[in-house]
């Protein structure tokens, strides 16, 4: 067998595409919008005002808003408007998400539909707190280096064949995926990594691709998605879906998020891999050596760079894995996941005091916290108040399977999965995992009430689709940063991410049927 073609790359090439600091996100290209996207965002205002003032003003009757009796049939038509028209306006990006959520904050309030104080103090909500408290430790994570020391090492042992470098990759991302929740930050912190992985096996992007390089970014693409749906903190959205079990009266623990999931997700990536190299864009022949010679030592030397393991990154692993250990004991001790991870937050930015050394590892001004991700989820859960307190889900719900003649003796199996279709597929025409969220788990809570199924037995599986966002690459701030590495093309990613989208469902029912019960969920579906 002959030795794999190499080349090397002149050291007086303008562009060093083994330099991981040419592939930081400030120096990726900026995507303009589409002229569709363009035309969305010119009408999204208007529309929603209009959609508004259309149930505000009670245009025409809805008879189930008058016969109920919890609330004025009048703040089930503002709450109705309230809820359209701001998802009109997350849809659009016709003004920035965080806008929207404080004018349907305020909506809320002047309508009287919610008390101020009440309004409010969901911005106080356990996991608002967790979020803050998780961004943190995350931060204390990169920051420190410790996660760009991680992620080398993996990489550096796995790098001279195709197979163990997916496979490294898919693992990474699933043992990142318990330390940072936050998914455009596991995107910034991999894309400098595998631009130059991909760069050692002969595709630096643009006019220079192969199926290695595209299955590498579209399985990290998976793999930072899907890793999320392994832990209850995996993601904001996964916390909100908590927040709504927990308000139902289904308590979720830590620890039975991870059995239930954890496992389906390892199979997920294993099924996305596997796929992947041998059928959507098969690896073949040279593409799966590395072309560059020297390219993996450019790797070594980055990680030389970083010098011993410091302080700083022994202590913040320490941190993180307590937390971790008391977030995988929460049944054994009754902690909440938020008070330990803030503790956890409390102890990194520890400054130094009464003349002992600093215990903590970072300060506040080195923390990565979107605000304006919160102030979003805040108007979220608002939204979630509102729709509570007028039950226009659970009203919509009836209606609907009155139409369709399943409110007598309906079929568990058929309903599970057309919701499942549903949740699953609409991520191709959003961008938000926190408002598909909150759109559909209220639904699917509701039927199961309605049906009188165990919540957490119906729930929990739906929640592994919330991560589902990578068909498109607006779908998700990790899509767009993946996308613009230009390793793939829009069709490209359609087709990987239909298929593997479509492989998440056919997986998940049997899953919930068979695999599930023998944990002690409450979940067949037959």
């Amino acid at each position: 067998m002959t030795a794999p073609l190499t080349t090397t790359v002149p050291k007086s090439a303008s562009f060093d595409p083994l330099d991981m600091r040419n592939y930081t996100l400030e120096k990726l290209p900026t995507l303009p919008a589409g002229p569709i996207m363009e035309m969305i965002k010119k009408v999204g205002v208007p529309l929603a005002v209009l959609f508004f003032c259309v149930f505000h003003f009670q245009f025409f009757e809805i008879e189930s808003f008058a016969v109920q009796t919890k609330v004025p049939a009048a703040s089930c038509y503002t709450m109705l408007g309230i809820f359209g028209a701001s998802l009109i306006l997350w849809i659009s990006e016709a003004i920035p998400n965080y806008l929207t959520s404080i004018f349907l904050i305020l909506a809320v309030v002047f309508s009287g539909i919610m008390k101020e104080k009440a309004a409010y103090a969901f911005f106080g909500h356990p996991v608002m707190i967790l979020n803050i408290a998780s961004f943190i430790l995350a931060s204390m994570l990169v920051a420190t280096g410790l996660a760009k020391r991680l992620a080398l090492k993996f990489i550096l042992k796995a790098g001279h064949h195709a197979t163990p470098v997916f496979w490294t990759f898919l693992i990474l991302n699933l043992v990142l995926g318990a330390f940072i929740n936050a998914t455009a930050a596991k995107a910034a912190l991999l894309m400098p990594i595998f631009m130059v992985i991909g760069a050692i096996y002969g595709a630096t992007g643009g006019d220079s691709r192969n199926n290695f390089s595209r299955n590498l970014v579209l399985q990290n693409l998976l793999g930072i998605n899907v890793s999320c749906s392994a832990y209850m903190t995996g993601s904001a959205a996964n916390l909100v879906a908590a927040s709504m079990l927990a308000g139902a009266g289904a308590q979720i623990f830590y620890m039975d998020w991870f059995l239930a999931l954890a496992p389906l997700a390892l199979i997920v990536l294993a099924l996305g891999w596997f796929l992947g190299v041998k059928f959507v864009f098969p690896v073949r022949g040279e593409d799966n050596h590395p072309t560059i010679e020297g390219g993996l030592e450019r790797l070594r030397v980055e990680l030389e760079k970083m010098g011993p393991v410091t302080l700083n990154e022994i202590k913040a692993a320490v941190i993180f894995l307590l937390v971790l250990g008391f977030w995988a004991t929460d049944k054994l001790h009754g902690l909440s996941a938020t008070a330990v991870a803030l503790t956890g937050a409390g102890i990194c930015l520890l400054p130094s005091f009464s003349g002992l050394p600093k215990l903590g590892v970072i300060d506040w001004n080195k923390t990565d916290i979107p605000w304006h991700l919160l102030m979003f989820s805040f108007g979220a859960y608002v939204l979630g108040g509102g729709i509570k307190a007028t039950n226009i889900v659970g009203i919509g719900i009836n209606n609907l399977f009155d139409a369709m003649g399943l409110n007598g003796d309906p079929s568990k199996l058929l309903i599970f999965l057309v919701i499942a279709v549903l949740f699953n597929y609409s991520s191709i025409l959003s961008q938000s995992k926190t408002a598909r969220t909150m759109i559909f788990f209220p639904i699917i809570i509701g039927i199961a009430q309605n049906f009188g199924w165990n919540v957490l037995g119906f729930a929990l599986p739906m929640a592994f689709l919330i991560n589902q966002v990578y068909v498109l690459y607006f779908n998700s701030k990790p899509a767009t940063i993946c996308y613009l590495a230009n390793h793939y093309s829009s069709f490209e990613s359609f087709k990987y991410g239909i298929v593997m989208q479509t492989v998440v469902l056919l997986c998940l029912i049997p899953w919930v049927q068979y695999v599930m019960p023998l944990m002690g969920f409450d979940s067949k579906l037959w």
